[in-house]
């Protein structure tokens, strides 16, 4: 007979699974069972759990004990579920009293030693639990931050399992969160800091307006790096439901800081080129972990030295490009993670790479070679495309100062809320999001207008994706001019970013 169930969550992605765990004892020689598809990890977790009840002044039962994990058909991994785990079994042998497992969800690894150590995925765990109807969480006081971004939940912290044995008996009293204070981080590079460059300044600002991916080339030190971690200070702060989104990826990849867990600002994430395709996209034994894209969720992923990128992990960008996630099979089934990120690329012109291009030594095979990294269909989803240009004077005096990045802010700003109210009817923020079927049928241009767009596409300089990220510049270059709609000159301002001859 079943004596005791309690309840912790398993995670499938970034998507958390109500666990339904049932204690049993009697029946049998003294022995202790996982049953319920449990890991190599988990199925450890009977040792540790008996080690940490005996160790915190209580006796393991001499018995037989079962412990089911349901659904049962689900495979379920790692430590997460010890705190779980231990108190079911101590309800069923009557040493806590019942109620504490009454809408309760328990999360943290066990030490042998009855501590209670954070695990990753605190927070998806905790808004499975709300959707679930679960009302209390107990979850180890290093996650306790975590916990309480998500509302509907009192979470409480524990630094052991003698603590939450004295709690439950009304001997002692579990940690509270403290309110959480916003972390707006460091200031981001400004944008007075990059010396000339006009056109590729101008294509940050309009990557930044709508969202759109970027592609900069040009000789090394010319301020192709500088520009890109510039991106940052010129986007929007996360909406409350988008920092959760991104958070929830970072729990889950255990990148959170305990003091500041909240992703307020769109992440910046830069691999290296020798990144495998897995540190990528994702990847592991199981169930797949997230990658490089799906942390840059809703941010930017940089790739410094694209044409350094070996073909096969710049190819696997292609499906998240496109379509704003990434699903990755493996053993134990198929996940799913968010990659709506915005795409830089920067990347220099041959592999050897001179400051002016008279000086280059390439044979013209070498640079072909070199820039067909960068495949058509890749550059195809690229929307902007700028020739970076070779530094020519290191001194300002005379010329008017470059605009810092809270200017260009302001106007992006202003950019993005016109594209917002435009598209709310339809969920979108940016106009990189709006689908082409909708700019082409409820928000079709006049034939003049777009009888640039319409000669590319039928001497095939453009094909019908090109065709629609071509439409979203133009929207994106109105909101700049505060045009109600794009006028034939963002049309060709939008095909000229487009340009192959810039890559």
């Amino acid at each position: 007979m079943v004596l005791a169930r309690a309840w912790s969550i398993a995670l499938f992605g970034v998507d958390g699974i109500t666990v339904e765990i049932e204690a049993d004892i009697g029946g049998g020689k003294p022995k202790t069972t996982i049953v319920g598809l449990p890991d190599a990890s988990l199925n450890e977790a009977k040792d540790r759990v008996r080690a940490a009840v005996r160790n915190s002044g209580l006796q393991w039962p001499d018995q037989l004990v079962t412990l089911g994990l349901s659904p049962a058909a689900l495979p379920k991994g790692g430590s997460g579920y010890d705190l779980a785990l231990a108190l079911s079994v101590l309800v069923a042998d009557r040493k806590a009293p019942p109620e504490l497992l009454l809408g309760t969800v328990l999360l943290g690894e066990l030490a042998l030693d009855g501590r209670l150590r954070t695990v990753r995925g605190v927070l998806p765990c905790m808004l499975a639990a709300r959707r679930s109807g679960l009302r209390r969480a107990i979850v180890p006081t290093a996650a306790m931050a975590e916990a309480s971004l998500v509302g509907g939940l009192e979470v409480y912290g524990a630094d052991s399992l003698t603590d939450v044995l004295a709690w439950a008996r009304g001997e002692g009293e579990l940690a509270r969160p403290e309110p959480l204070t916003a972390d707006t981080g460091a200031a981001p590079p400004d944008l007075a800091d990059v010396l000339g460059q006009p056109e590729a300044r101008w294509a940050l600002e309009v990557a930044a307006a709508g969202g759109h991916n970027l592609l900069l080339a040009g000789p090394p030190g010319t301020g192709k790096t500088m520009l890109a971690k510039r991106l940052p200070g010129l986007l929007p702060p996360l909406a409350r439901e988008q920092a959760l989104e991104v958070t929830a990826i970072h729990s889950v990849s255990g990148d959170l800081a305990a003091e500041s867990p909240l992703i307020t600002l769109p992440p910046f994430i830069a691999p290296h080129h020798t990144t495998s395709v897995p540190a990528l996209v994702g990847g592991g034994v199981g169930l797949a972990k997230p990658g490089a894209i799906s942390k840059a969720h809703r941010g930017i992923l940089f790739l410094d030295e694209a044409c350094e990128f070996a073909p096969n992990r710049l190819e696997a960008l292609r499906t998240a490009l496109e379509e704003g996630e990434i699903r990755l099979a493996r053993r134990d089934g198929v996940v799913r993670y968010p990659a709506a990120f915005q795409l830089v690329l920067a990347t220099n012109p041959c592999p050897c790479a001179p400051s002016r291009e008279a000086d280059c030594v390439c044979a013209p095979h070498a640079r072909r070679r070199y820039l067909a990294r960068l495949s058509g269909p890749l550059l195809d989803r690229v929307d902007l495309r700028v020739r970076m240009r070779p530094i020519t004077a290191m001194s300002r005096a005379g010329d008017a100062d470059p605009e810092s990045t809270a200017t260009v802010r302001e106007r992006v700003e202003q950019a993005r809320d016109r594209a917002a109210h435009r598209w709310s009817a339809y969920g979108w923020r940016t106009n990189s999001e709006a689908p082409g079927p909708i700019l082409r049928r409820e928000f079709a241009l006049p034939r003049d207008t777009t009888a640039l767009l319409d000669r590319s596409l039928n001497t095939g300089a453009l094909t019908a994706r090109g065709a629609d990220r071509c439409l979203r510049i133009a929207w994106t270059l109105a909101d700049l001019a505060e045009s109600a709609t794009p006028s034939p000159d963002h049309v060709a301002a939008a095909l000229e970013f487009r340009d192959r001859r810039s890559a």
